[in-house]
């Protein structure tokens, strides 16, 4: 049997929390406005492989625990299959918070309003919607709101 390709191991170990797979940066051009166009389909691509990429994971997942459903008769066995599967739905659980995200940055880049921090309306930085294509703050934002969380333990999306 042949061994298995870097690509194909870097696919399977790819957290999908963290971003994406297998999409290249964009590359700006001198002169280009900020949320030109191109970089609007950029990130819609973006956005759009990240939820197909986590849906499939979502099936995968569901696919593999009707498999393994059975009810082992050693208690160890059911243990362990009972950790792996709060495991996964843990992460499901976050990877579908992470779709409700992808979902609402889709609609920003529809009515205008992506690439903009939601709370004093500057350019968030295309660089830092590359690393993080839901981001809604811009990074001054985004580190007062966690200095502030830091200093409080005041979460305002604990609830959602």
């Amino acid at each position: 049997m042949p061994a298995p390709h870097d690509d194909d191991e870097e696919a399977l170990s790819h957290n999908l929390l963290l971003g994406p797979r297998n999409v290249l940066p964009y590359v700006e051009r001198s002169g280009e406005a900020y949320m030109s166009q191109q970089q609007l389909d950029h990130f819609r691509l973006i956005l759009n492989t990240w939820k197909r990429d986590l849906m499939e994971e979502v099936d995968r997942t569901m696919n593999h625990m009707k498999d393994e459903a059975a009810n082992p008769p050693d208690p160890n066995d059911r243990a362990s299959l009972e950790s792996e599967f709060a495991l996964e739905l843990r992460t499901r659980d976050r990877e579908r918070k992470l779709i409700r995200k992808i979902d609402e940055a889709l609609i920003r880049i529809d009515d205008g309003s992506y690439g903009y921090c939601l709370e004093n309306g500057e350019p968030i930085g295309i660089k830092r919607l590359e690393a993080r294509p839901v981001a809604t703050l811009c990074i001054e934002a985004q580190e007062r709101r966690e200095r502030r969380e830091k200093q409080y333990g005041d979460r305002d999306d604990w609830y959602r």
